[in-house]
C-alpha cells in the first residue's frame, strides 16, 4: 500500500469516527461524514492505481 493510500485511510477513519462518535453540531457532523466519503473514495482510487502501475526494479 502506498503512502497516499495509508494517509487517506487514516483520514477516512478519523472523519468517520468523528461523525459517529463525537457530539458535534449538525454542520460539522455533515462535514465529517462528507470527509469520510471523500477520503474513502480517494483511498480506493489509490489502491486501484497502485495495482495497475507496477514497478520493475530489474529494468535499468
Amino acid at each position: 500500500m502506498s503512502i497516499y493510500a495509508c494517509v487517506f485511510l487514516v483520514l477516512s477513519v478519523a472523519c468517520g469516527g468523528l461523525s459517529i462518535g463525537a457530539n458535534l453540531p449538525e454542520i460539522w457532523s455533515t462535514v465529517a461524514a462528507a470527509g469520510a466519503l471523500l477520503f474513502g473514495t480517494l483511498f480506493v482510487i489509490c489502491l486501484v492505481l497502485g495495482r495497475r502501475i507496477k514497478f520493475d526494479p530489474i529494468l535499468r
